[in-house]
Order: C-alpha cells, then sequence, then structure tokens
C-alpha cells in the first residue's frame, strides 16, 4: 500500500482537466502557426514567433500533469497490471485509430512508408530511436505516447520509490530533477555529435542532440517524475500556498524566458520547472473548491476530448495545410477562415473520437472481466479524473 496518504476516490480535479484543453490548444497553435503556417504576411510572422515555444510548453505540461495525476489517484493494493492496463486501454484505440486514418493519408498523398517507422510507430517505441524519419512518421504526434507509455511501465516501481522518500526530502528530490532537467541539453550539446540540420534554429545543431532531449523518454521521464514528486507535497499538506494566479503568472514568465533562452533549453523539458506550480496550485484549488477559470463546465467538457484532440489535430493540420494552403497564395481573412474551420474540424473528429472509441472502451475494458461481475463494496470503475487523464 502506498505511504502516501490518497484522496477520496471521489476527489476529483476539474481544473487540470480543463487545463488539459488549453495545452492541447497550444500544440495545435504551434502547429498552426510555426511548424506549418496557415495565416500569411506580418501577422503569420507574428503568430509563428508568439506560438514559436507553444508546442513545446504544451507537452511538456501533459508529462508533468501525467505524474501528477497517477500518483494524486494511485489506488492503495493496486498491482502492476491493473495499472498498465487502465493505461495501455486508455491510450491504445485512440492511437490504433489515427495510425489506421494516418495510414491511409499518407497512401492518398503518395507519402513513403518505412519498415522501421510503420513498426516503431504502431508499437509506440519510436521516440526510442534517433532517426528524424521515425519519430516524424506517420501520426507524429504520437511520439508523445511513445513517452507515455514508457512512463506508465515504469509507475509502480517509481511510485513505491517516491512514497519511500520521507516529506521532508521531498523539495530535495524536486531540486535534484529540476537541475538534472537544466543540465540534460548542456550534456547533449557537448557529448552527442551528427549531421547538423541547417532548418533548425541556427544550423548547428544534430537530430540526435535535439533527439535526446526532446524525445528520449528516460529524459522526458524527468518531468514526469517530478509531477509525481508534487503531487505527494500536495497530498502530504506540504505544498505552499502559492495560489493559482502567482502560479499563472509563473507559467506565464516560464514561457517568455524559455522562447528566449538558447533553443535545446526551450524545446527540452526545462518547461516543467514553470509548469508544475501551476498543476500543483491548480490541484490545492480544487480539493479546497476554491473558484478557479478552468472549472467551467464548457472548458472541463473540452478537457475530456483534449486527448482524442491532439490524436486527430496533427493528421487535420498536416494534410489540411498540404492540401488547401501550401503553393496558394490566399489573403489573410480567408487564411483565418481556414484555420478556424480546421480547429471546428479537430474538435468535431475528437467528438467522435471519444465518444465511439475512448470513453467506450475504457468503460468496457479498464477492469477485468472477474472483478466486474463480481460484488464489491466499493467501485472498481475507473475513477472520473482518472479517465480524463
Amino acid at each position: 500500500m502506498p505511504a502516501t496518504p490518497r484522496p477520496p476516490r471521489t476527489t476529483r480535479l476539474p481544473s487540470l482537466t480543463g487545463m488539459r484543453f488549453i495545452a492541447a490548444l497550444l500544440v495545435f497553435a504551434f502547429h498552426t502557426t510555426w511548424q506549418t503556417r496557415f495565416i500569411p504576411g506580418g501577422a503569420g510572422d507574428t503568430l509563428s514567433t508568439v506560438f514559436a515555444n507553444a508546442g513545446f510548453y504544451g507537452v511538456s505540461f501533459f508529462f508533468v500533469l501525467s505524474g501528477f495525476v497517477l500518483t494524486w489517484s494511485a489506488r492503495p493494493n493496486d498491482t502492476a497490471t491493473r495499472v498498465w492496463r487502465r493505461r495501455l486501454v486508455k491510450i491504445y484505440p485512440n492511437h490504433l485509430v489515427t495510425f489506421v486514418i494516418a495510414a491511409a493519408l499518407m497512401l492518398a498523398a503518395s507519402d513513403v512508408f518505412t519498415t522501421e517507422g510503420t513498426l516503431t510507430n504502431l508499437f509506440l517505441l519510436q521516440a526510442w530511436v534517433p532517426q528524424i524519419q521515425v519519430p516524424n512518421t506517420m501520426n507524429a504526434v504520437s511520439w508523445s505516447l511513445s513517452c507515455e507509455l514508457f512512463f506508465y511501465l515504469s509507475f509502480p516501481w517509481l511510485l513505491r520509490l517516491i512514497d519511500r522518500v520521507p516529506v521532508r526530502r521531498l523539495w530535495a528530490l524536486a531540486g535534484v530533477l529540476a537541475a538534472c532537467t537544466v543540465a540534460v541539453p548542456w550534456i547533449s550539446l557537448h557529448t552527442l555529435h551528427g549531421q547538423p540540420l541547417p532548418f533548425i534554429a541556427d544550423g548547428s545543431l544534430s537530430f540526435e542532440q535535439i533527439w535526446f532531449v526532446y524525445f528520449f523518454p528516460p529524459v522526458r521521464a524527468l518531468e514526469f517524475v517530478l509531477g509525481m514528486v508534487a503531487a505527494r507535497l500536495v497530498l502530504s499538506g506540504s505544498w505552499p500556498r502559492l495560489g493559482l494566479w502567482p502560479a499563472g503568472l509563473i507559467a506565464v514568465g516560464g514561457y517568455t524566458l524559455n522562447s528566449a533562452v538558447p533553443y535545446l533549453y526551450g524545446v527540452a523539458g526545462t518547461a516543467a520547472l514553470w509548469l508544475t506550480p501551476l498543476v500543483a496550485s491548480a490541484a490545492v484549488a480544487d480539493r479546497d473548491r476554491t473558484p478557479t477559470p478552468f472549472r467551467g463546465r464548457l472548458l472541463v467538457r473540452l478537457g475530456e476530448l483534449s486527448f482524442a484532440f491532439y490524436m486527430v489535430h496533427g493528421l487535420v493540420v498536416t494534410y489540411g495545410h498540404r492540401w488547401l494552403v501550401e503553393g496558394r497564395n490566399l489573403p489573410t481573412a480567408a487564411a483565418a477562415a481556414l484555420l478556424v474551420a480546421a480547429l471546428a474540424f479537430c474538435l468535431v473528429l475528437a467528438l467522435a473520437l471519444f465518444a465511439w472509441v475512448e470513453n467506450p472502451l475504457v468503460r468496457l475494458l479498464s477492469t477485468p472481466r472477474a472483478e466486474r461481475r463480481a460484488p464489491h463494496t466499493t467501485p472498481l470503475s475507473v475513477p472520473a479524473l482518472e479517465a480524463k487523464e
């Protein structure tokens, strides 16, 4: 049984659910203004500058949030296999559906398939391969699921280790994790080599260097573990009364800082340093029933759709831009309308994916059939919070 007291099974964190959609929207903004540009001219330049770091920030938020939520909602006497079952049921159905859609779109666009890229993507192993064609093929955004899968497989043991850390030493552990996160770009820059990519930053960085700080699952696990430590601090009553608004200012200030530092530091997990206080403070606000701007019904509902939205948006953006924007001299107003239409289409697809695939299969398969049939005084279905995570 975990050493740290756990919240009641009815405790929910709706503000964190609402924040999920904002993080997914940051990734969408990055992919539509920087990676591909829907809006031309000066307006497009401004948006590209503003959101150049948004995708990296959003992904880091999800990694911290995963560690926090899984630790917060950990079940007494749970087993590793049950944890893995719930998490795999959560991510794999959406992944497989979007994998098939990606394959169909690639065929329609006459894109090249590779055996290594296809198989590693199918089994969510692509983030382990330091080759630019592998993590960025098929449904490219699924590289983050490759990291999440590693986090989930490691979680039962990580939780045991972190629960053994005395509360008085948790802040020291958080400091060590933060220091390691900051050190990773320096290590990559001075120990890894490879062919420089002329289209990234100043043209001096190789994909291997970028891969190590951005894709490599053990390195990104620093953010996940930092989220776990933050959850323990909140659960033990050791988190300071920072307040949600000051934490939000830290997150915004951190985004500004991360947008100004050298490229490797901006894309690495250093965003977790500024986002962890926001995640923890939102959880405290929900626990204490303090009003927050992220708890509205619409935003929470969008947060429920955020994983499905994340999984479909990359395909809509990539192929929508290629077929409707690229090579066309669209007026700014028409391009903006197309961007809004792309966002709306992503939301429609996300709703369909959530309603017809994700939610039904989570409810059906997250608990073994024998346990669903057996009488229990406490429900064994997935908690509302974990189902959204």
